[in-house]
């Protein structure tokens, strides 16, 4: 039995709440087919890593932003023994949050286990998703009745109508083709045992504990919160993230003989002035990259707590910050603890840091002010902080290095340069934290002082490196709108969405990377209206005929003015849209032509077309020279992507 967990990737935070109405739940009645027309249309992610469909047993939202895919056998003492963990789950997470896919893997040392999926199934194809689950949940309790008696029993007190085509169904195996696809595709997916669990297209194998699908179920929520944010419709999430990050695992996955060394790999983390707690002889040094509004950052600070009781000066934490972008008020939290730390040093860091925590999710302006004024701080200099971004720069080092040692959520912490990723627990700290102060009494046993103990491990440590960077091709548009030098060698492709938060929080970074490069690039848009936003196809009209009438010029002019307006009343609707042509001086009559009869629809559709094509389904999206950069990233990323860009061109 593989009791291992593989996990890739990072985890992300709560759903966008109250954004979007979850929708569907699967429920039973008829065949399989008639049980998903009961719950709503038939509905497949056959694009999926792992595909499913409504034609298989589920419990949950159609769109839960994390699905998990069970492969499972009903004989197997093992897959009995998860049950207990994965009801936990289901009552911890609720069917809005999470999904689960039910696929037969009946292992061939266990006679009884194919005509118990075959009997599973048929209950699903006769009496639906409830139906399944009643059945389900009776033959793992009595696994040792396991036998035609029982699956007639258990099928009528679930539910299934008609008993005598129940049972002709079992004697002339006519589900027994579902069981073996599925099979099929756990053999597909890799899987050499039950039970196993693919979250979002992650493996966790074997029945674990808990908490351990609890660690990848969190992280991929966080994950989850960026799609959804970034423009994924969320029954697309699914399709989109098991793509991901079976593609991740692909290519991460260690040689079979470095399988077991993987976990002891030594990152470079470089220190810098980050703020420090701890003395500078502790021997394990503990790096957190972290982001005062993300609620999994917070559940970590109780865990560190613990590993502060239990190690005392034995360990330091140095605080790296990784506000994400969906996160608002991450970034001014970041400029508040940073400008504690320039005015009280890394005791005022860590007071504030405590401040923000406790007070998560209360962070707007006035808890801020709140927290500055309890700290002592300067109100005039916080709020210029906020308002100039005067640590910026400082904060964009952190990300970049996050970047570049591949984390793409928090929290993320480093152990004397070993990687623990996301909201763990305490064990999990302490298994790393005891190696590692046994590697660092070694080398103080060889005369290492225990101030140099960290510089000395890093010597030898990983290099960081940016991830390798996803190429994409969009459909050519050469007279899509345009600024910058139109004959630069490194083309910037921006797919936006003029109603997207995120995508009107991306254009100042992207002013000052076209300041920062000037005539070296060109920035090219294309016009990438979400569905969930109704203004926003009506304000590329309006964009695109600015375009027609007066150039890039006029396109520009009109593209500023629809962000700055975006989240005034009616800022996006057609009146204002007309005031907004009539102020820069469009003709007025063709104008209101185009938006009356949509002139540009055919454009903007093919710019929609050429990025579903791409597997782009979210905004803000940038194609420089063709690497994809997905979402609203800070400088630093854009930065390392056009200079690679750049050096390629020559």
């Amino acid at each position: 039995m593989n009791s291992g967990v593989a996990t890739v990737g990072f985890l992300l935070a709560f759903l966008a709440g109250g954004a979007l109405v979850w929708g569907y739940e699967a429920h039973g009645g008829g065949d399989a087919r008639a049980s998903a027309a009961s719950a709503g249309a038939a509905w497949s992610d056959a694009e999926a890593a792992i595909p499913v469909s409504s034609a298989d047993p589920v419990w949950g939202s159609r769109t839960a932003p994390v699905t998990i895919v069970e492969f499972s056998d009903f004989q197997c003492p093992f897959c009995g023994r998860a049950e207990p963990a994965i009801a936990q789950l289901k009552e911890h997470y609720g069917k809005d949050k999470l999904r689960f896919v039910w696929k037969d893997e009946p292992l061939s040392m266990h006679e009884k286990a194919k005509p118990a999926a075959e009997a599973g199934q048929g209950v699903f194809a006769l009496a639906g998703n409830d139906a399944f689950w009643k059945f389900h949940d009776a033959a793992f309790k009595s696994q040792a009745a396991l036998g035609a008696e029982s699956y007639v029993r258990w099928a009528k007190d679930a539910g299934v109508p008609d008993m005598a085509k129940y049972q002709a169904g079992l004697s002339a195996h006519t589900w027994a083709d579902k069981v073996d696809k599925n099979a099929a595709a756990g053999n597909a997916a890799g899987i050499t045992g039950a039970p196993a669990f693919f979250v979002n297209g992650v493996l966790v194998s074997g029945a674990q504990p808990v908490d351990k699908y609890e660690a990848v179920i969190d992280q991929e929520l966080q994950k989850a919160q960026a799609k959804l944010a970034s423009g994924v419709p969320a029954d697309k999430v699914y399709v989109v993230m098991s793509q991901e990050n079976r593609k991740s695992a692909a290519a991460k996955a260690p040689p079979a003989a470095a399988a077991d060394a993987a976990d002891t790999t030594v990152h470079k983390v470089p220190l810098g002035a980050a703020p420090i707690e701890g003395k500078p002889d502790a021997l394990v040094t503990l790096v957190e990259f972290s982001d005062f509004q993300c609620p999994f950052c917070k559940r970590a600070e109780d865990t560190l707590k613990q590993v502060h009781e239990t190690y005392g000066d034995k360990v330091r934490v140095v605080w790296k910050n990784q506000p994400l972008p969906f996160h608002d008020r991450a970034e001014p939290c970041a400029e508040l603890a940073m400008e504690a730390k320039a005015e009280k040093g890394d005791r005022g860091f860590w007071d504030v840091h405590d401040r923000l925590f406790a007070s998560n999710p209360k962070l707007e302006d006035a808890d801020l002010d709140a927290i500055a004024t309890a700290a002592g701080l300067n109100l005039d200099k916080v709020h210029a902080a906020m308002k100039n971004h005067t640590y910026k720069k400082d904060i964009d080092a952190d990300e970049a290095l996050a970047d570049s040692l591949g984390m793409t959520a928090t929290p993320n912490f480093f152990v004397n340069g070993r990687s623990l990723v996301g909201a763990v627990p305490f064990e999990r700290f302490k298994s790393l934290v005891d190696d590692e102060l046994a590697r660092a009494q070694s080398l103080a046993a060889k005369g290492v002082p225990a101030a140099k103990i960290y510089d000395e491990t890093m010597k030898t440590a990983v290099e960081p490196h940016a991830a390798d960077l996803e190429k994409k091709t969009l459909t050519a548009a050469p007279n899509a709108p345009a600024r910058g030098n139109l004959k630069a060698k490194v083309v910037i492709e921006e797919l936006s969405d003029f109603q997207c938060p995120f995508c009107a929080r991306a254009e100042p970074t992207l002013q000052a990377l076209m300041k920062e490069y000037g005539d070296r690039v060109k920035l090219v848009w294309r016009n990438l209206p979400l569905s969930m936003h109704p203004d926003a196809p009506l304000a590329a009209e309006a964009a695109m005929e600015a375009y027609k009438q007066k150039g890039n010029d006029g396109f520009w002019k009109m593209h500023d003015t629809l962000f700055a307006s975006q989240q005034k009343p009616d800022g996006l609707k057609r009146a204002a849209l007309e005031q907004y042509a009539e102020g820069q001086g469009l003709d007025m009559t063709r104008f209101r032509a185009a938006l009356d009869h949509l002139t540009h629809q055919a454009e903007i559709d093919a710019d929609t077309k050429s990025a579903a094509d791409a597997q782009i389904h979210g905004a803000p999206g940038f194609l420089v020279n063709g690497y994809y950069v997905s979402g609203a990233q800070p400088l630093g990323k854009f930065e390392k992507v056009v200079d690679r860009a750049l050096a390629e061109a020559k």
